[in-house]
């Protein structure tokens, strides 16, 4: 039963990235990009956290919150340059 959780679950996470990148690719604007970005960072912690509970690994939860902070920094500093701030 758990494993048909987790593959519903991946292909939830496969979706959503494939939309986001295809937001990524086809933005009209440089803030769709940005935000389409900060998607796909987050699906990738929610991955590494999924592989966390899969592999009985929990070090894969320090990687992802590291992640979630790089990738956070990331998007205040493309935001900064998209306001003229910088």
């Amino acid at each position: 039963m758990l494993n048909i959780i987790i593959y519903i679950t991946l292909g939830f996470m496969f979706t959503g990235i494939f939309f986001s990148t295809l937001r990524f690719i086809l933005g009209p604007t440089a803030a769709d990009r940005t935000v389409a970005l900060d998607t796909l960072t987050t699906i990738a912690m929610a991955l590494l956290v999924l592989l966390s509970f899969v592999y009985n690994r929990f070090i894969y939860i320090d990687v992802a919150l590291v992640y979630g902070v790089l990738g956070f920094i990331g998007v205040l500093v493309i935001a900064r340059y998209l306001e003229g701030a910088l």
